[in-house]
């Protein structure tokens, strides 16, 4: 016990990427198999025209205290291969959408598990009986693509299944990280101790997480990629719950690239003791009816509120399913925001306004080059997101195919950043919302100070709509009143009726690093908007809890 006790005291995590012993032992492993894979099986009746290896090395630290004291202490290393094969051609493929099909993308979850050791014989074992199954499985699906085009009518999109691209080679040397698990326990026991003696609370933990992602990425076109991904967290979190039932959660989360970039314990503590006071209020704060009128999103909401209801409606694959609503497929060259207004994707970007934005990247997880995509351009919208699934007219990859390890990779959002060419101060914005107040004859409007997320449907079975979730929303009343906290309502809508309301941006900015979860797993993003005041919004009342607060006392 005593050996046991002195190793953990003096643990210290080494997150080291040894580019050169990497290089030399899997990415040779890959190059061997991809080579001798596409020698041999060019003799078979249907060769593959394509072959990649997607090869993601995680080393990752999670430590979560609650009320200060540790909840959990994890660290993990894995490696595991993804294995893209194609057969056919580059115009038609396995990969070809079979129409009729309840799903059409990310039909592939699961990677294999690859040795963490740099053994290359147990490395190319592996990678050959995943080529093997993978390739017999392409087979399969080709020919149903063929069957299913043969019985189906003419399809809306007669665009190729994969583009042509100039291949890449970059080996990008890690920089050595140090995660000192002993300092970094201590640490965040200490900050969730702020939660403490709070007996109304429900949840008070402060967690810590570190993950450095080494990507290797080799294709038969002549890609040889090697990169790393590192990326730091902290995440506060508190749960309350209000006398008629209604569950009142609250975040604050901070992001870097390097331990060093992450906020220090004051700044920390002191979000910590706002959010319980918020909290605190917010028990007692009264219910919100459902409301049609004006209303301010606070930058960090109107970023989230462009990323779910505009950003994956501009995720081109969408454009190519059947089942997809396609709402903006036929307005390139349109107008479809003011003309104040571009938004743009730019993962090339890694901080802005001073803070580190954690949709950064060098690559996508197709070996494409990480490209900035102008999406609206004075209210116009005029490009998609691109991977290298092509759709009418955008043959070509913009550097926005993406994944997460045991996905296939489709067309996903990076660092969404609403750009206004006019601005108002904030105040002035306030007094504009009261103006509109006084217009419509509505005695208040309405702030949405902070969301949670929310959700959005692009199918063409279910009406196209919108759902954010606010957890702090004010009434800011048109006489002047003070401001009053309200709570239970749903943020509501249709995309393109909401874009039209838009009326004026303010001169501040808000930013939301995030995980963001759709078919291809959970990929890093941000959004980034100054506060918008938009004409007219809709509410509805949110779904609760009929459960009482607990009956007995905190211990």
């Amino acid at each position: 016990m005593m050996k046991y006790r002195i190793r953990i005291i003096f643990l210290i995590l080494l997150l080291t990427v040894n580019a050169n012993a990497k290089e030399s032992v899997v990415l040779k492993a890959a190059e061997a198999e991809l080579t001798r894979a596409m020698s041999e099986l060019k003799n078979q009746p249907t060769p593959p025209y394509f072959l990649a290896y997607g090869i993601t090395e995680t080393h990752k630290v999670t430590i979560t205290a609650s009320f200060g004291k540790l909840k959990t202490n994890v660290t993990k290393r894995e490696r595991v291969l993804d294995v893209n094969v194609r057969v056919g051609s580059y115009d038609f493929d396995n990969t070809h959408i079979i129409r009729g099909a309840r799903f059409n993308f990310g039909g592939k979850m699961g990677a294999d598990p690859l040795p963490i050791e740099d053994d290359e014989l147990s490395i190319r074992n592996v990678i050959w009986s995943a080529t093997d199954r993978d390739y017999k499985d392409a087979l399969e699906k080709f020919d149903k693509a063929k069957t299913n085009k043969a019985v189906k009518v003419r399809e809306e999109d007669s665009s190729a299944d994969f583009t042509h691209e100039e291949p890449v080679q970059k080996i990008i040397d890690a920089n050595p990280v140090n995660v000192d698990v002993d300092y970094w326990i201590k640490r965040i026991e200490s900050l969730s101790a702020a939660f403490s003696n709070k007996n109304w609370l429900l949840v008070g933990m402060v967690s810590f997480n570190a993950e450095i992602v080494t990507k290797y990425y080799i294709s038969s076109e002549g890609t040889r990629l090697q990169w790393t991904e590192p990326t730091f967290r902290i995440f506060s979190s508190a749960k309350t719950k209000a006398d008629d039932g209604m569950s009142l959660p609250l975040y604050k989360s901070y992001f870097g690239f390097e331990p060093n970039s992450l906020p220090d314990d004051a700044t920390i503590t002191n979000d910590i003791n706002k959010m319980v006071v918020l909290l605190d209020n917010m028990r007692n704060a009264p219910l919100m009816n459902t409301y049609s009128g004006p209303a301010i999103l606070s930058g960090e909401a109107a970023g989230v509120f462009f990323h779910e209801i505009f950003g994956h409606r501009v995720e081109g694959h969408r454009q190519k399913d059947p089942n997809s609503s396609q709402t903006f497929k036929n307005e390139v060259g349109k107008k479809i925001l003011p003309d104040f207004i571009d938004v743009i994707f730019d993962p090339t970007v890694k901080t802005r306004n001073g803070r580190e934005v954690s949709g950064y990247y060098l690559f996508d997880d197709e070996g494409i080059n990480a490209q900035k995509v102008a999406c609206v351009e004075k209210g116009i919208f005029g490009n998609f997101l691109m991977s290298r699934s092509p759709i009418e007219n955008f043959s070509k990859s913009n550097g926005h195919g993406r994944r997460q390890a045991g996905y296939e990779a489709c067309s996903r959002q990076s660092n969404l950043m609403v750009i206004p060419r006019e601005t108002v101060s904030y105040s002035k914005l306030r007094d504009m919302l009261k103006e509109k107040c006084k217009e419509q004859n509505k005695e208040f409007g309405l702030m949405f100070d902070v969301v949670q997320g929310g959700f959005t449907f692009t199918g063409r079975t279910i009406p196209n709509a919108f759902n954010v979730n606010p957890l702090v929303v004010y009434k800011i009343f048109a006489d002047g009143r003070p401001d009053e906290l309200v709570r239970g309502v749903d943020l509501i809508g249709t995309p393109l009726s909401t874009f039209a309301n838009i009326i004026a941006a303010s001169d501040d900015l808000g930013i939301f690093n995030g995980v963001c979860g759709a078919e291809s797993g959970g990929v890093p993003v941000s959004a980034s908007s100054p506060s918008l005041l938009v004409s007219t919004i809709e509410v509805q009342k949110k779904a609760k809890s009929q459960a009482k607060p607990p009956v007995l006392t905190q211990p």
